[in-house]
C-alpha cells in the first residue's frame, strides 16, 4: 500500500509540474500577445503620419518580427494540442515530457517577446514625433471648423445689414469640399494632409471673416470719398476755368517763351474735370452694384486725374507769381544762385590751396553761364522763363558738386 501511494504522488507530481509549465507558457503566451497588440499600435501611428524611408523600414521589420512570432505562437499551440494534462491514466512519462515541451515552448516565446521589446524601444524617436503630430490634429480640424463657423456668421450679418459680399460668398462656397475631406478624417487622407487642409481652410475661412467685417466700414469710407472727390472735382474745374485770366496776363506782359508751354492748359483742364465727371459717375454705378475692388479702381483714376489738373492750374499761376518776382528784383534770384556757388567753392578749398579740377571746373562754368543768364535779361523783351530755367539749373549744379565733395571726404579720398 505505501509503494501504491508513494507512485501515486509521483505521477501527481509530473503532473502538477507539467500543468505549471503550461500555465507559465500561457502567461508568456499572453504577454507575447499584448506586446505584439501595442507595437502594431505603435507601428500603426507612425505609419498613418510618417512615409519617411525609415518608418518603411520600421513597417517592414514589424512584418519580419510578426511571421516569426506566428512561428513560435504556432509551436506553442501545437504542443499545448499535443499534451492532455487532464487524462485520469496520464503517465509519469508523458507528464515529464510535456513539461519539458511546454517549458520550451515558453522560453522560445519570452525569447520573442523580448526581441519585440527591444524593436519596440528602438521606435521610440519615431513613436514620439508621430503622436506630437497626431495631437495637432484634433486642434487643426476644430480651428478650422470654428473658422469656418466665424466665417459664415460674419457674412450673414454683412447680408442683414444690406450687403451683397457674392465675391466673398463665392470663396466661402469653395471651401465647402475641402471641409468633407476634413470630415472624412484623417484615416482617408493621411494625418499630414489632414493638417494641411485644416490649416488652409482655418486661413482662407479667416481671411472671409476678416474682410466680411471691415465690408460696412469699407463702404462707409467708399462713400465718403465719393462725396470728396466730387467736392474736389467741382473745385477745380472752378480753378481751371480762372487759368485763361491768368495765361491773358502772361501773353500782355511777357515774351512768348515765357507762357507757350502753357497754352493747352485750360483745355487739357477741362477735358480732365469732364473725364473725372465721367469716372466719377462710373465709380458711383459700382458702389451701388457692391462691385467694391472697381468703385476703388475709379476712385483712384479720379484722383489722377484731378492730381494732373491740380498740378497743370498751379503752373499758370505759379508761373506768374514768379516771372512777376524775378521781372520786378532780378537781382535776389542773382543773389540766391551766386551764394550756392560760393558756398560750393568754399567747400572746394577746405583744407587745400587749390581745388580739384573735376570740382573747380563745373563751379567755373556755373559762374559764366549765370553771367550769361543775367546779361540775357538785357533787351525789350527779356526770356525772364528761361532765366529763371537756367539759374534753377545752375544751383542745381552747384548743390550736385557740394554732394560730390562730402562723398568722397566721407570714403576718405
Amino acid at each position: 500500500m505505501t509503494t501504491a501511494r508513494s507512485w501515486w504522488r509521483r505521477g501527481d507530481n509530473h503532473r502538477a509540474e507539467a500543468q505549471a509549465a503550461k500555465d507559465a507558457a500561457s502567461q508568456a503566451f499572453y504577454e507575447l500577445d499584448t506586446a505584439q497588440r501595442d507595437l502594431e499600435i505603435s507601428i500603426e501611428t507612425i505609419t498613418a503620419v510618417d512615409d519617411s524611408p525609415e518608418a518603411r523600414r520600421a513597417l517592414a521589420g514589424f512584418r519580419s518580427l510578426g511571421e516569426q512570432i506566428d512561428q513560435v505562437s504556432a509551436a506553442y499551440i501545437a504542443t499545448v494540442d499535443a499534451h492532455d494534462l487532464d487524462r485520469d491514466e496520464l503517465e509519469s512519462s508523458a507528464a515529464a515530457r510535456a513539461r519539458t515541451e511546454l517549458t520550451k515552448a515558453k522560453d522560445e516565446l519570452d525569447k520573442a517577446r523580448a526581441e519585440l521589446e527591444r524593436f519596440s524601444a528602438g521606435l521610440a524617436p519615431l513613436l514620439g514625433k508621430a503622436e506630437t503630430q497626431l495631437a495637432r490634429l484634433a486642434p487643426a480640424v476644430e480651428r478650422a471648423r470654428q473658422s469656418l463657423l466665424a466665417a459664415t456668421t460674419a457674412l450673414d450679418g454683412v447680408r442683414a445689414a444690406g450687403l451683397k459680399a457674392d465675391a466673398l460668398a463665392a470663396r466661402l462656397a469653395a471651401l465647402a469640399p475641402e471641409l468633407t475631406k476634413l470630415n472624412e478624417g484623417a484615416g482617408r487622407h493621411g494625418v499630414q494632409e489632414t493638417v494641411r487642409r485644416a490649416d488652409e481652410v482655418r486661413r482662407k475661412s479667416e481671411a472671409v471673416r476678416t474682410e466680411a467685417e471691415r465690408l460696412p466700414e469699407q463702404a462707409r469710407e467708399l462713400d465718403k470719398r465719393l462725396v470728396s472727390l466730387r467736392t474736389r472735382v467741382q473745385a477745380l474745374g472752378n480753378r481751371a476755368e480762372g487759368v485763361e485770366p491768368v495765361l491773358s496776363e502772361l501773353r500782355r506782359r511777357y515774351s512768348v517763351e515765357c507762357w507757350q508751354d502753357l497754352q493747352q492748359v485750360p483745355e487739357r483742364a477741362a477735358q480732365a474735370v469732364r473725364q473725372a465727371d465721367t469716372v466719377l459717375a462710373e465709380a458711383r454705378r459700382a458702389r451701388d452694384e457692391q462691385r467694391w475692388p472697381d468703385a476703388t479702381a475709379k476712385l483712384a483714376t479720379v484722383r489722377a486725374l484731378m492730381d494732373d489738373v491740380d498740378g497743370a492750374v498751379s503752373a499758370a499761376g505759379d508761373r506768374l507769381r514768379r516771372l512777376n518776382e524775378v521781372s520786378k528784383d532780378p537781382k535776389a534770384e542773382v543773389e540766391k544762385t551766386r551764394f550756392a556757388i560760393r558756398d560750393a567753392q568754399r567747400l572746394a578749398m577746405q583744407g587745400r590751396s587749390t581745388p580739384e579740377p573735376r570740382h573747380a571746373r563745373p563751379l567755373d562754368d556755373a559762374v559764366a553761364r549765370l553771367d550769361r543768364a543775367l546779361a540775357a535779361l538785357e533787351g525789350r523783351h527779356p526770356d525772364y522763363w528761361a532765366f529763371l530755367t537756367e539759374t534753377a539749373a545752375v544751383r542745381e549744379t552747384a548743390n550736385r558738386v557740394v554732394a560730390n565733395i562730402r562723398e568722397d571726404r566721407a570714403a576718405g579720398r
